[in-house]
């Protein structure tokens, strides 16, 4: 009997491999009932998700009926929920020092030959007003962990510094932070900071694959990093962000486990994972992908983000600079809503680009695009970028946010924001060709606010923006 409970607090109940293994195996035997599979998804356009073993029958299914039908009901349920928004952020490296032993990650505790860096406070606000030039207001921070060169504290000390840099018309309006798995009082303390989302990574949720992969390190512990989102939430922050390493167990496996962690979330505290990010992995320094021998090809990567869109239709999807132009293009369309643009995975790599020849970066971008290039090419696709922090300032986060998504409020409430952002950007940061371009993305887009004293509102303080003032939000 399986020892599944999505309700439990031990990680292996929540993830179950039993329970894995049995929905892999029902998703073999009913990969050939399109009948059945149709109907899945008539009913997904309601938009109240999938079970597991109902995406994981999807994602077995190789019927080219059927792939179509996914990609399009992908695609409706991203305009519904999200419109054409697209969520702008970048990361931000402070440390690359850390003690664990992770095979596919160059900052490994035994790769000696790596620039190993850590940002003085100093040094952060010049790699902050960098990024403020470029334009973005929503940050990422990421460092290696080390808990006497990287402690909590130097966490939270760098959170302040960020959030009190204004240069120009620059400001970092949301802070989120992706550290190594911690304790209920320091998730309280990064809460208290003010951080908007926690992002994790699982990497893999296969026991006995996580184990082989970190070796050495608190990051051994697989239950404790599994447990990391219930600590997180516990410690009150109510938006946690999930994902796997896709490359580094089998896919179908971790498909199906980001499935039931979103729904352990969901279950337990009413909550579903903020954002859940689809990174591959990809070369870096004393890394090389081939080895690991789970590479996913492109064709079922844009299939894994399509039915994660409709299983979960309520959550943001985060796309890095590890995909290509081409790949980021397709996946905008079919469900992603969250991308960074002009990253740097070095530490101190905004102020001084990285040199070919250093390899203090954790992956190699394959889109190097600058910001300004990215937000063009949005807009030549008709997409809105947006930089809109307004709902954790507004304290609408978690189960408040989720209830924005499910009535599908996000017209009258994200669609104003990120065209308000819009303007900011196109105002302070853009050139002559891509702000005439933008200014009249945003008069089309007016339209698509359906509530009128909202699409007044936004109007006018559209055109206050003309007269120098900035950081209105609804």
């Amino acid at each position: 009997m399986s020892n599944y409970n999505s309700k439990s607090l031990k990680a292996e109940e929540f993830i179950s491999d039993e329970e894995i293994l049995e929905t892999l195996k029902f998703a073999e035997e009913n990969k050939d009932d399109t009948e059945t599979m149709k109907k899945i998804l008539e009913r997904a356009r309601d938009c109240k998700g999938l079970t597991y073993r109902e995406a994981a029958q999807l994602l077995e299914c190789e019927d080219p009926e059927i792939q179509e039908l996914i990609f399009s009901t992908a695609k409706y349920i991203k305009e519904r929920n999200y419109g054409n928004r697209i969520v702008m952020f970048a990361p931000l490296y402070l440390s690359n020092y850390c003690i664990n032993g992770c095979r596919y990650c160059p900052y490994h505790g035994q790769n000696k030959h790596i620039r190993r860096s850590k940002l003085t406070q100093e040094e952060i606000k010049k790699e902050v007003i960098a990024l403020q030039d470029m334009g973005h207001k929503r940050l990422a921070i990421e460092l290696g962990e080390h808990p006497t060169i990287n402690p909590i504290e130097y966490v939270l000390e760098s959170i302040e510094t960020i959030y009190s840099i204004k240069h120009k018309n620059g400001a970092i309006r949301r802070v989120n932070v992706n550290i190594a798995a911690t304790t209920v009082e320091n998730y309280k303390k990064l809460h208290d900071a003010g951080i908007g989302t926690y992002i994790l990574f699982q990497e893999t949720y296969n026991k006995k694959q996580y184990e082989f992969l970190h070796p050495t390190g608190p990051k051994s512990d697989y239950a404790y990093h599994t447990e990391a989102m219930d600590r997180a939430m516990q410690g009150g922050i109510d938006d946690v962000g999930c994902g796997v390493l896709f490359g580094l167990n089998l896919y179908k496996y971790d498909f199906v486990g980001i499935l039931m962690h979103a729904k352990h979330l969901e279950d337990t505290y009413g909550c579903g994972p903020h954002t859940i990010s689809v990174p591959r992995v990809r070369p870096a320094d004393d890394i090389n992908p081939d080895d690991l021998k789970n590479g996913v090809p492109d064709d079922v990567f844009k299939r894994i983000i399509a039915i994660l869109r409709i299983a979960v239709p309520y959550t943001g999807i985060i796309m890095s600079t590890r995909e290509s132009e081409e790949m980021r293009g397709e996946a905008i369309e079919i469900g992603v809503s969250q991308i960074s643009g002009g990253s740097r995975t070095s530490v101190g790599g905004y102020v001084e680009e990285e040199k070919e020849e250093d390899n203090s970066a954790q992956f190699d971008v394959n889109d190097r695009r600058t910001l300004g290039e990215v937000v063009d090419w949005l807009i030549d696709k008709d997409h809105v970028p947006s930089f809109c922090t307004a709902c954790y300032r507004a304290g609408r986060t978690g189960d408040r946010f989720m209830s924005l998504v499910k009535k599908g409020q996000i017209a009258n409430i994200c669609l104003p924001n990120a065209l308000m952002t819009l303007k900011e950007y196109l105002e302070d940061y853009a050139s002559e060709e891509t702000k005439e371009k933008g200014l009249a993305l945003i008069r089309r887009q007016l339209d698509n606010i359906p509530n009128e004293k909202v699409r007044d509102l936004v109007t006018q303080h559209l055109e206050d923006m003309d007269q120098g003032m900035r950081d209105f939000r609804l």
